[in-house]
């Protein structure tokens, strides 16, 4: 877990990076941000952390030929951590990075900020950290002010919403040869040109630890469950939901995952096990991420996970069946008669 309560912001560089593929410019400030305005000090701590608070996964930086050193972000994090009396030239360096990989044409041009955070907390120990954030979406606001027993109207054209943090980094300096500890926020361009601020610039490789294990493989089996087990097995929708209710509640009943229990368990067919078995191992060796056979259950990774399950039987757009609980109390069916399907429901009260 990521905490602020004791974060101080001690340096922040401010930057304005453009699209290079549109010709748009880089324009690197001379000198950094001066932080006398404590009111300015607490608004910019809220907008920089506040989108960390349900932040649970933890990544490192790498590089993909196994050097870190090569990973820009990585030498200039460093360099920042081991001189910070040359933060602000190392925030020029990771702004022209920036640019440098901005060549899909759909990124968006915006602020680069570079700040650097004292007393962070992250997993329960205090750091100091690197934070990298870029605001591309901008608003308008309106301001009201009283005036002589009436109110003036006035607007702020192409403003920040404080709520609303675009891309977001932290670099906390801990475990530097492992790559750092890293916590990252994407929350525009959720579409191909979105590799640019986790892949491209960041370079980030999942931490494979309990909390990325138990959500990869609740992703990995959701992702077998709803697109490749009917390719083997004659398998309903109803049947579907309820492989997925079973894993999570496998899930939640349990504190190790066991994947010859689980599959007995959850599955409780050999051709469906072996299919899933041969699935995991096959995203593992298309990935490089390995999940492992056995492990200990992240809580957080299984509710974040149960939220992206589907419990739900869309008829037409007539009806919504919601499956919870015991399969065998729902009966699918055909009627000659009408020349339609329907599902038949046994249920003991109407509530």
């Amino acid at each position: 877990m990521i905490f602020s309560t004791e974060a101080k912001l001690q340096h922040l560089s401010i930057h304005k990076v453009g699209n290079k593929a549109a010709t748009e410019p880089l324009a690197l400030s001379e000198q950094p941000y001066g932080m006398e305005d404590e009111m300015l000090n607490g608004i910019l701590l809220q907008y920089f952390t506040g989108g960390f608070l349900k932040v649970n996964e933890i990544y490192r930086l790498h590089h993909p030929t196994g050097e870190l050193g090569l990973n820009e972000v990585y030498h200039y994090c460093k360099g920042i951590f081991d001189q910070p009396d040359r933060f602000h030239e190392n925030s020029r360096q990771l702004a022209k990075q920036l640019y440098d990989i901005a060549d899909h044409p759909n990124i968006k041009p915006g602020e680069f900020y570079v700040v650097y955070f004292h007393n962070m907390q992250v997993e329960g120990a205090l750091v100091d950290a690197v934070g990298l954030f870029k605001s591309e979406n901008k608003e308008t606001y309106l301001k009201v002010t009283p005036s002589a027993g009436e109110f003036g109207l006035s607007y702020e054209d192409q403003a920040i919403n404080i709520k609303k943090l675009d891309k977001a980094c932290i670099v906390f300096n801990t475990e530097p040869e492992l790559g750092y500890k890293v916590a990252v926020i994407d929350n525009t361009n959720k579409s191909g040109e979105a590799v640019y601020w986790m892949d491209d610039f960041l370079k980030l490789q999942i931490r494979n630890d309990e909390y990325n294990q138990t959500h990869n493989v609740l992703s990995v089996y959701k992702n077998f469950i709803t697109d490749k087990l009917d390719e083997k097995l004659d398998i309903t929708k109803p049947d579907k939901i309820d492989l997925l209710n079973r894993s999570i509640k496998y899930f939640k009943e349990n504190e190790q995952f066991n994947l010859d229990e689980f599959s007995s368990v959850v599955l409780d067919n050999p051709v469906a096990i072996q299919e899933w078995k041969d699935y995991k191992q096959h995203y593992e060796q298309e990935s490089g991420n390995e999940i492992g056979d056995s492990f200990a259950i992240n809580d957080a990774a299984v509710k974040k996970q149960a939220r992206t399950y589907k419990s739900v039987l869309k008829l037409d757009k007539n009806f919504h069946i919601y499956i919870h609980g015991n399969r065998d109390l729902i009966e699918k069916g055909f009627d000659e008669s009408v020349k339609m399907s329907y599902y038949k429901v046994y249920f003991n009260e109407e509530q």
